[in-house]
């Protein structure tokens, strides 16, 4: 059977945890595909790294864009494109107008059909969602096929506030290959990192955006202690206002910021404490990861991440804007060992119960086998 032709319309193709998923699921499905990937932000990329050579995958320079204002000329181009393809996957906000022109245009010959995902909300959505996105969510997802979503946070809004119905709504929850996360770490993985006696070193893996609030991180490991050592893996708009922050704090020496690093299987275990300092989250892979290394978690009450970690570390889950609980938190982490070692333990027990990949993946092979009016084949998982 001819592999089937899969466009992705991403608001940015960098490495995040949309784009993980996604990528994820190109290599999973394999020669079954080809896909061709747009981004609202162009130069966006850096994930393309991640998905595997044998993978037939295009990022054309000459496609319609999928950001500018609405207009009836911009979505007769997108609709126009979209006719060469089997199915559309569309991701995040950043995407809704390549969903909104298909709606619009539906009784086109032709269409393929659409499937949107949903991972959550930057940071001008992040305390209180916009009237007029929720509007314009409403009327766009009305002539898609399905909606995914990895929360339960996600699930509730996509049906009282943007009105989807029952049947539309999937809550599938990320998953990821837990085995991987049962090897040794390689000390050589995190350049820069030689731990001293005593250090405890608090990590995280994000993508450095403002929505991350990862200077909140910066004070509340100043505030824990001077064996504290922070690592924060990923790269992004915020890292001078990262590197500020620390030195306005005195820490500048205890920080260490490699970049970003593939494949966190190899150094997550580097880490004592993983700390997530977001004001936004909804079901975030890196916390997965870091549960599957076995790591304690210290982590703002974010989208799901209360009910993601081990009942044990449900107490040190602070809310998002008690920066002095979030400290006490992290503070009682860093000076108890054998308390961060049962908790890690318990966390590397739930991630290995609830959240390996292949649930997520065989899911997904389902609702995307349908939208193509095929049985995908599942591969054998390593």
């Amino acid at each position: 059977m001819k592999p089937s032709r899969i466009l992705h319309l991403h608001s940015t193709f960098n490495l995040g945890g949309k784009e993980a998923r996604a990528v994820q699921l190109m290599n999973y499905f394999g020669e079954q595909m080809e896909h061709t990937i747009l981004s609202a932000e162009p130069d966006q990329l850096s994930a393309r790294e991640a998905i595997d050579s044998k993978i037939k995958v295009r990022f054309p320079e000459n496609a319609p864009s999928l950001s500018g204002k609405p207009s009836p000329g911009r979505y007769r181009e997108l609709v126009t494109y979209f006719s060469d393809f089997d199915l559309i996957l569309s991701y995040n906000w950043g995407a809704m107008d390549g969903v909104m022109a298909r709606t619009l245009f539906s009784r086109v010959a032709g269409l393929p059909p659409l499937i949107h995902h949903e991972d959550g909300f930057n940071e001008d959505e992040s305390t209180k969602l916009n009237w007029k996105r929720n509007w314009f969510r409403k009327f766009a997802l009305g002539g898609s096929q399905a909606l995914v979503v990895p929360s339960l946070q996600l699930e509730n809004i996509a049906k009282s506030v943007w009105n989807q119905p029952d049947s539309k709504v999937h809550r599938i929850p990320n998953g990821i290959d837990v085995k991987r996360f049962d090897k040794k770490p390689q000390r050589g993985t995190l350049p820069g990192l030689k731990k001293a006696n005593g250090e405890v070193v608090v990590g995280t893996m994000a993508g450095l955006r403002s929505i991350k609030n990862l200077p909140r991180l910066v004070r509340v490991c100043a505030a824990s202690g001077d064996n504290v050592r922070l690592v924060i893996v990923g790269e992004g708009p915020e890292k001078e206002a990262i590197l500020a922050e620390a030195q306005r704090c005195g820490i500048t020496d205890q920080l260490l910021m490699p970049g970003f690093l593939s494949d966190p299987a190899r150094y997550a275990g580097l880490f004592d404490i993983f700390a997530l300092s977001s004001d936004s989250e909804q079901f975030p892979i890196s916390l997965i990861e870091a549960m599957a290394a076995g790591l304690p978690v210290a982590a703002t009450d974010v989208g799901d991440v209360k009910s993601m970690v081990c009942r044990a570390n449900e107490a040190f889950i602070r809310p998002a804007d008690d920066e002095i609980a979030f400290a006490e938190a992290l503070a009682t982490l860093v000076q108890d060992e054998q308390l961060r070692q049962d908790i890690g333990a318990q966390n590397r027990m739930k991630a290995r119960a609830e959240y390996n990949e292949s649930k997520m993946l065989a899911r997904y092979a389902l609702l995307y086998g349908y939208a193509l009016g095929r049985t995908l084949e599942q591969p054998k998982l390593a």
